[in-house]
């Protein structure tokens, strides 16, 4: 049975989307509702909970195997983190990352993506940043934040017209002014650390890791190669 203990920690994925390049880049987010659970009225980067099922959605084209390295040194299996992430911005805004490709047996809640001719794709997503939500909040995740530039987005990236309720104010946020928003700590974190390759460097070999799985906050980096 599902662990329904609302406080233990859940695998979830989370994208930054980029539109643009170097200073004149943009960010998707959007605004929680002020009743949310979890982190009301913020404005954070489309993202939730990884789902039983994410495991068994076929992929167009798996994750870069960098990515799969450093996503491996966690308990989750990286390719339902990958299905994740492409459900919550397809669901949240109704962006599809996705290749042209036949899924006839796309299970039910996937079945409007399918129709589109497209099956989700890994190949665009990097692996950037992991971090454990402290004890004490009433929702716990071990959330995984890929980034993705908006090229690889099929269709109109302005149309959020399919996009569930969970997130308002859906918009494109130039960085300079991203910061100037409502957001939680871990999120202004995550932005600090993409701003150097979103304006042209490339992505450190480690991932930065907030571990709050205990009262004991830590911060470390994940390597590839680590035991």
């Amino acid at each position: 049975m599902p662990n329904s203990d609302k406080t233990a920690i859940r695998d979830a994925a989370t994208i930054l989307l980029i539109r643009g390049n170097g200073v004149d880049a943009r960010v998707l987010m959007g605004q929680r509702g002020a009743k949310a659970a979890f982190m009301p009225d913020k404005f954070v980067f489309p993202g939730g909970a990884v789902d039983p099922s994410d495991a068994n959605v076929p992929l167009a084209h798996p994750l870069p195997a960098p990515c799969m390295a450093c996503l491996s040194q966690g308990h989750a299996d990286p390719r339902a983190l990958a299905v994740a992430a492409i459900r919550e911005l397809w669901e949240e805004t109704g962006l599809m990352l996705g290749s042209a490709a036949p899924w006839p047996d796309a299970p039910a809640d996937w079945q409007g993506f399918a129709a589109t001719g497209l099956r989700p794709d890994a190949k665009a997503l990097r692996y950037i940043f992991r971090a454990i939500t402290p004890p004490g909040r009433p929702r716990r995740f071990d959330a995984r934040f890929f980034l993705a530039r908006a090229e690889a987005v099929h269709g109109d990236l302005d149309d959020f017209s399919a996009a569930s309720d969970e997130l308002s104010h859906l918009q494109w946020v130039p960085l300079a002014e991203a910061r100037g928003l409502n957001l939680p700590f871990i999120t202004e974190i995550v932005l600090a650390e993409a701003q150097a390759h979103i304006e042209g460097e490339e992505l450190a070999a480690s991932i930065p890791f907030f571990d709050n799985s205990t009262s004991e906050s830590v911060f470390r980096r994940i390597q590839a190669d680590s035991a």
